[in-house]
C-alpha cells in the first residue's frame, strides 16, 4: 500500500478551446464512457490510501451537469477531496447563468484568466473566435458576484507591443477598485511560459529578455529570476547535474481520453508516457508509477545538464527563460531525439 497521495486528473470531457500556450499539448476532443471515473478510482484503491478524481485535464467544468458531477468527484475520492484552485470554465461562465452561483457555492474566490493581447491575438491564441471578448464578460460577471478575476498574459515577440494595452483596459474597466470593494485584489501578471507542449511550438516567437517591454516589467513573474538563454548556457557549462522530474509528497497523474497515463511533468509526449490502462498489465503499471520507471526518466538520469546545454543550447540566444523551465526544455529535446 502506498501512503502518498495520488492524484487522478481526467480527461474526461475535453476542452472547447485550443490554446497555444497549452503545455499539456493537443488532443482530440471525446467524451470517455459512462462509468469510467468509478473504473479509474477502483483501479488505484487497492495500491493507494488517499485516491483523488478530478474530472478535468483541460478546460474545468466542461460539462453540462457540473454540479452533479463535482459532488460526484468529491463520492469517488478516498481519504481527501479534489480541490478547485483557482480555476474555471470561461467558457460557461457567459453560456449559464448559474455556473457562478455554483463557483460561489464551493468556496470560489479568484479565477485565473489568460489574454494574449487584445481582441485578434487573444482568438487567435486562444483558437476560438470571440474568446476575447469571452474573457471580459467573464470578468465582470466575477466581479458582479464578488469573485476576483485574475489575469495572466503570456508573452512573445508577437504580442509584445500589445499586451501593454491590457493595462490600459485594467484601468478602464476599474478592476482593483472593483475588487477592492469586497475585500479581494486584483492581479495581473506576465510570463514566457514553459516551453513544452504547444509552447514549445512557439520558440522561435519566444521573447528576448531585453524586449520585455518597460511597462510590464513590474508585472512580469518572478522578473529577477529571468536569464537569457545564453546566461542558461553558461550556467549550465560543464555542469554534472541531472534533470530529473520526480514526485515528492504526492503523486500527479494525467490520464488521457485513450487511458494513456502520464506523471503531471511536462508534456504529454511518447516518451514521457507510463502505460495504457486498458492495455498494459495492472500490476505492471502500479510498478512504473511507484518506482517512476519509464523510458524519458532512465534518459533523464543518464545524461548531465552540461552535455544537454552543450547539445542544445543556444549559447549566443537572448530569449527568456526561468533556469528550471530551460532545463525542462533541454531534456524534452534530448527524449524526442532519442525516443520521438
Amino acid at each position: 500500500m502506498h501512503h502518498r497521495p495520488l492524484n487522478l486528473v481526467t480527461d474526461l470531457y475535453g476542452c472547447p478551446n485550443r490554446c497555444r500556450h497549452c503545455w499539456l499539448g493537443y488532443m482530440p476532443n471525446r467524451t470517455m464512457e459512462p462509468g469510467t471515473d468509478a473504473w479509474l478510482v477502483d483501479y488505484f484503491k487497492p495500491d493507494f490510501q488517499t485516491v483523488v478524481f478530478y474530472s478535468w485535464l483541460r478546460e474545468p467544468d466542461f460539462c453540462d451537469d457540473y454540479r452533479a458531477r463535482w459532488e460526484r468527484d468529491n463520492a469517488l475520492s478516498v481519504g481527501a477531496r479534489p480541490e478547485r484552485f483557482e480555476l474555471a470554465s470561461f467558457w460557461r461562465l457567459v453560456r449559464d447563468p448559474d455556473y457562478v452561483r455554483f463557483l460561489k457555492e464551493t468556496g470560489t474566490k479568484r479565477v485565473q484568466l489568460t489574454l494574449f493581447g487584445l481582441e485578434e491575438l487573444t482568438d487567435k491564441y486562444t483558437g476560438r473566435r470571440g474568446a476575447f471578448r469571452e474573457l471580459l464578460q467573464a470578468t465582470d460577471i466575477l466581479l458582479e458576484n464578488q469573485i476576483a478575476p485574475r489575469w495572466q498574459s503570456f508573452l512573445n515577440e508577437e504580442n509584445k507591443a500589445e499586451i501593454p494595452a491590457l493595462l490600459g483596459l485594467i484601468e478602464t474597466m476599474e478592476l482593483e477598485k472593483r475588487c477592492r470593494t469586497f475585500g479581494e485584489s486584483f492581479k495581473f501578471f506576465v510570463h514566457a511560459g514553459s516551453c513544452d507542449g504547444e509552447n514549445r511550438k512557439l520558440y522561435p516567437l519566444r521573447i528576448e529578455k531585453d524586449h520585455i517591454p518597460e511597462a510590464l516589467r513590474p508585472y512580469y513573474l518572478d522578473y529577477g529570476q529571468v536569464l537569457t538563454e545564453a546566461e542558461c548556457c553558461r550556467h549550465l557549462r560543464g555542469s554534472t547535474a541531472r534533470e530529473i522530474p520526480r514526485n515528492e509528497d504526492r503523486i500527479v497523474l494525467n490520464i488521457a481520453n485513450t487511458f494513456d497515463i502520464y506523471f503531471n511533468f511536462t508534456h504529454m509526449a511518447p516518451g514521457w508516457r507510463i502505460g495504457n490502462l486498458k492495455t498494459d498489465p495492472r500490476e505492471e503499471i502500479i510498478r512504473r508509477i511507484a518506482e517512476e520507471d519509464i523510458p524519458a526518466l532512465e534518459l533523464a538520469r543518464a545524461v548531465t545538464l552540461g552535455e544537454l546545454a552543450e547539445r542544445y543550447g543556444d549559447p549566443a540566444s537572448e530569449k527568456a527563460f526561468f533556469l528550471e523551465d530551460y532545463q525542462r526544455y533541454l531534456l524534452n529535446r534530448y527524449i524526442e531525439d532519442r525516443l520521438g
